[in-house]
């Protein structure tokens, strides 16, 4: 069965100490984790998608303008993927297995050509990793399981600035869209 990595939202301001919407330490304790799993899915000449939020500075009509500081605004250093996955990224961003997938909603497959593109690929089992398991992790998780894909969420390699939110899409992800937890 074919697979894919997707790795949601690991930038600066999301994982990064000074970032506009941090998760904070529990996002950068999952750096190695994050890195290891892409170069292994690269390695193995797996489909690696990094799906990144992007917004547009002072756009009063998305949603979130209303419930979060800005954030991930399209060409700031707050949007780059943070630490070393952003290496991990550059160096292989030219392999064609290696794909990046702007995003500007909760889920990666909301308004986007991820779903076209993994069928294309005959890809049917994710694996998902990235910030904020109770928000985009979870949304991505959900339309995942709603369009019949197979769900394999990497507890180590999914962060929170919300502990309890954290705990509970873990829980959901097993109890409630038939995901592996590992």
């Amino acid at each position: 069965m074919a697979k894919a990595l997707i790795t949601i939202d690991y930038t600066n301001d999301f994982v990064a100490e000074d970032g506009a919407l941090t998760c904070g330490e529990p996002a950068r304790i999952i750096e190695p984790q994050m890195v290891e799993l892409t170069e292994k899915f690269i390695q193995n000449n797996d489909y690696v998608f990094f799906a990144t939020d992007v917004h547009e500075r002072d756009n009063m009509y998305h949603p979130e303008s209303e419930l979060f500081p800005p954030h991930n605004l399209r060409g700031t250093k707050g949007r780059e993927l943070f630490g070393r996955l952003k290496g991990v990224y550059e160096s292989n961003k030219k392999n064609s297995r290696v794909i990046w997938l702007d995003k500007t909603r909760y889920s990666a497959f909301a308004g986007t050509n991820l779903e076209i593109l993994l069928r294309e690929r005959g890809i049917e089992e994710l694996y998902l990793t990235g910030v904020c398991t109770d928000i985009c992790v979870l949304h991505t998780a959900m339309d995942a399981y709603n369009k019949g894909f197979q769900i394999v969420v990497h507890q180590e390699a999914v962060a929170s600035f919300n502990q309890a939110g954290h705990q509970w899409a873990l829980d959901h992800f097993k109890s409630c869209l038939g995901a592996k937890v590992i």
